[in-house]
């Protein structure tokens, strides 16, 4: 519920800015989120919770430098994920022609 009020707020003063502004989004960023906007969230989800797993595995097998570079893929994906609904939500700049 709290949540669903920020992103109407957010999505109420980008449209704002976007409308004031005469920066448009360019044809590559168009083109990653039209693709981007086609993979479900929870794919990001899955691939941090993968990365968490094959870090501690390898933590377990005393790989410690290995186990630290997949360890931080984690934040990485989840990221991703955040990108990935904001595009969905909000999209790439509305008032741009296409």
């Amino acid at each position: 519920m709290k949540f669903e009020f920020v992103f109407k707020n957010l999505k109420t003063h980008f449209m704002e800015d976007s409308q004031k502004s005469e920066f448009r989004e360019g044809s590559l960023a168009k083109k990653i989120e039209n693709e981007t906007a086609k993979i479900p969230s929870d794919v990001f989800l899955w691939a941090a919770i993968g990365s968490m797993a094959v870090s501690m595995s390898l933590q377990v097998a005393g790989k410690k430098n290995k186990s630290l570079f997949m360890g931080q893929w984690a934040a990485t994906f989840l990221l991703f994920g955040v990108y990935n609904k904001l595009v969905k939500q909000l999209g790439h700049d509305q008032y741009s022609k296409y």
